[in-house]
């Protein structure tokens, strides 16, 4: 008799048999029926970009793969971070192909594939960039230029890095999303929860901000112990290319900080429910965090002589030029001869070092006869 009283709460509804045109008209985010002139902008200039990101970070990873020089744990991670990049261009070509009019004729788990892999080339990289850092803090505090960490330990930690992304990108098509509960559908991704959102963009802004702690901590240290070094010319070389390998993995996390920290913001704003701005501000947004998969093949053509060298050498046996083939011959010949002039007056040290660059020049050569 006591419990004719108490009422069942009643069941959540449910919309998985629903079309994304209704989550959309739900959180008022609008989708065009038609191809407007500016739908048709967007997916050209995405597209481009799209394929220079891609065809960018292929030679990066290719110039890790073929130069001996680069065959070390922090630029086998660097190749990582390349190849998160790579996978961010795919999914945004996807994106890209899926978007605008598009949209309305996506299922619900087509939607959560277009979403996911771009949360996983995001999360991918983040975890890339930490696993640098930690990289880094172990050799730095050392004044080592490169881990002893073996490359079964760092193709280990290369899967984990991506099973990780994976499942983060997994998470809302597992369950954590609004499909069940329309109050808590977000505006930029109407069929994400606002409670994940809040999550994955603190989540990643906590993440960002301990990168930034870190990196400034082993940078003042390196500056620090540089000034303490003596003038010797092996020191002096080592110095120099420690503190140039640590500011060009600080400018790529500057450059990620400052691509991907606005959109964060924009989805933090979302989650909790200050959706008022997000949607004007929202392509403006992931175009920055698009052109960041553009950005660090850049960063290393400008800041890595060696990869830029690697670059050339990629490039000139991909588009030989018959014409000035003996041309380009005499110009590797010399700069073979330069190399083994320098090598005469090189330290003990740096008799490696000098191999490879022999080699290299060796490699250009046969490259231009080809």
């Amino acid at each position: 008799m006591s419990n004719m009283g108490i009422t069942a709460a009643p069941k959540p509804v449910c919309y998985d048999n629903a079309t994304v045109k209704f989550f959309y008209e739900s959180t008022g985010k609008n989708i065009s029926d038609t191809w407007r002139t500016q739908d048709y902008i967007v997916v050209g200039l995405g597209l481009t970009v799209c394929i220079f990101i891609i065809l960018a970070n292929i030679l990066v990873m290719t110039a890790i793969f073929v130069n001996r020089r680069f065959h070390f744990p922090i630029y086998y991670l660097l190749g990582n971070l390349a190849a998160a990049d790579l996978f961010a261009g795919i999914s945004y070509m996807h994106l890209m192909f899926h978007t605008g009019p598009w949209t309305q004729k996506l299922t619900i788990y087509q939607w959560f594939l277009r979403q996911g892999l771009i949360d996983t080339s995001l999360t991918a990289s983040v975890i890339n960039l930490m696993a640098i850092a930690l990289e880094r803090h172990q050799t730095i505090f050392t004044m080592q230029l490169h881990s002893k960490m073996t490359n079964r330990r760092v193709f280990l930690l290369i899967l984990c890095i991506w099973l990780v992304a994976t499942l983060m990108g997994l998470v809302p098509s597992m369950g954590w999303n609004c499909v069940c509960n329309l109050k808590k559908c977000s505006k930029m991704a109407p069929l994400y929860s606002r409670d994940y959102l809040v999550f994955w963009a603190v989540l990643n802004l906590v993440s960002f901000t301990i990168m930034v702690v870190v990196y400034t901590r082993i940078f003042i240290y390196v500056r620090h112990k540089s000034q303490r070094m003596s003038q010797h010319t092996t020191q002096a070389r080592h110095k120099e290319t420690v503190e140039s390998l640590m500011r060009t993995v600080f400018v790529i996390l500057g450059c990620f900080v400052i691509c991907w920290t606005p959109g964060l913001v924009l989805l933090l704003l979302d989650g909790v429910n200050c959706g008022f701005v997000v949607l004007k501000f929202e392509k403006y947004f992931l175009v920055l965090a698009e052109f960041n998969s553009l950005m660090n093949p850049i960063i290393y053509s400008y800041r890595d002589q060696d990869m830029r060298r690697t670059f050339k050498r990629i490039l000139c046996c991909l588009c030989p030029r018959s014409g000035q083939k003996g041309q380009h011959a005499g110009v590797h010949f010399n700069t073979l001869d330069q190399e083994a002039h320098k090598s005469h007056g090189a330290p003990m040290g740096h008799s490696n070092g000098t191999q490879l660059v022999l080699q290299d020049a060796k490699d250009l050569q046969n490259c231009s006869e080809s």
